[in-house]
């Protein structure tokens, strides 16, 4: 599957024509509480992630939240 993740295209073979939001974000290795997804200009809520399809050629912003910083 063609994916274009943060404006770089991406092809994910692994993934089958019925893949989730959830299978994507295991493959790419990302904590579930840590990330945000946009999916072709719709924020998709972490609770749909295990319902919301792929498509090839979907266009997804990923953001991964990092801790730290001084006080």
């Amino acid at each position: 599957m063609q994916l274009v993740i943060n404006g770089q295209p991406r092809e994910f073979p692994e993934l089958a024509a019925d893949a989730r939001i959830s299978d994507l974000i295991a493959i790419l290795g990302l904590k579930n509480d840590r990330v945000a997804i946009e999916q072709n200009g719709d924020i998709v809520s972490r609770a749909s992630w295990t319902e919301s399809a792929l498509n090839s050629g979907d266009k997804l912003e990923i953001v991964h939240f990092v801790g730290g910083g001084s006080r």
